[in-house]
């Protein structure tokens, strides 16, 4: 569906000098990659997380794949199109949505921009009700329509706005930190809609997002990209069994006990009664178990696997 050779980006910005005839005439440019010989497939009905820090080339690999950007070099393929050709047939099976850009028009209801963005994709009429019916129902948003989009909250003009992105049903969507911004409550909402809207219509999907839960929930396949190259690629579940090297116990305690029970164990990370908090290694585990049900009074124990935040950040810090 998506197939991505060698694809290189590079940005060239004047550098400014003391002399006015000289930054007339005589400009001196410096390079910046923001994109560095790139190289991978993603398949039809596949969602791949697509992550990496600020300035990594995310945002602008996918403009690429959009046909919004022109690549440096590379040969890039989205259903067999070109993107920067950007054909009207190419350009109807696409949809990019930004978290941090909106096309709804201010004063107006959602459903006008959605009307707007029919005839735009020339969406037949009956087609059309019968998307935005579905998107609506996914979304649990169908009282929100008709209002005027200035009075809805972030977390209702996001549904909105994938509305309007997805009236056309596109088979590639760009979601470019699609939760930005958003609270936990509605994170939740935009995560099971794209989610469904996958099952749903076969879309195929690349997600970028600082919420490394996005990526958790959605993903099973990862792309990580740092300065412009790519560090990783491959299962989601496979990164988190190499980079995952710890563990967190939680003791909830029947009654108060002397610090030198608790130090036993180990050093908590958390200590106030009646709850504490370990941080061991894997290969501790075991032993820190039986020292916890020898020396410490409890009447909860439980075991957790490291956040997808701090797995990544162990991936850079050893591959970077």
């Amino acid at each position: 569906m998506i197939t991505i050779n060698h694809l290189t980006k590079i940005y060239r910005s004047h550098i400014k000098s003391k002399s006015f005839i000289k930054d007339i005439f005589f400009r001196e440019y410096k390079e910046q990659k923001a994109v560095d010989n790139i190289s991978f497939e993603i398949r039809e009905n596949e969602l791949v997380g697509f992550i990496g820090p600020n300035g990594a080339g995310k945002t602008t690999t996918l403009k690429i794949l959009a046909g919004i950007l022109y690549p440096t070099s590379g040969k890039i393929k989205v259903m067999g199109f070109t993107p920067f050709e950007k054909k009207p047939d190419f350009l109807k099976q696409i949809s990019f949505v930004m978290g941090q850009r909106n096309q709804l028009i201010w004063d107006l209801p959602a459903l006008d921009t959605f009307e707007l963005n029919k005839e735009i994709y020339n969406v037949k009429e009956t087609d059309f009700k019968k998307t935005v019916d579905e998107l609506s129902s996914l979304l649990n948003c169908r009282g929100l329509l008709s209002k005027p989009v200035k009075t809805l909250s972030l977390g209702e003009r996001m549904k909105m706005e994938l509305i309007a992105a997805l009236i056309h049903r596109p088979k590639v969507v760009f979601f470019d930190e699609p939760t930005i911004g958003l609270d936990i409550f509605s994170q939740e909402v935009i995560r099971d809609f794209i989610k469904k809207f996958q099952v749903e219509y076969r879309a195929t999907i690349i997600l970028t997002s600082h919420y490394l839960e996005d990526v958790k929930r959605l993903a099973k396949r990862l792309v990580i990209i740092n300065e412009g190259k790519i560090l990783y690629d491959g299962t989601l579940r496979s990164i988190m069994e190499k980079y995952s090297r710890r563990k967190k116990i939680r003791v909830m305690l029947d009654r108060p006990v002397g610090e030198h029970e608790i130090l036993a164990v180990a050093k908590p990370i958390f200590n106030v009664f009646p709850r504490i908090v370990y941080n061991v290694s894997k290969v501790e585990l075991p032993e820190k178990i039986k020292l916890i049900t020898k020396t410490l009074p409890f009447s909860d124990l439980t075991v957790e696997d490291e956040t997808i935040e701090e797995i990544i950040k162990s991936f850079f810090k050893e591959e970077t």
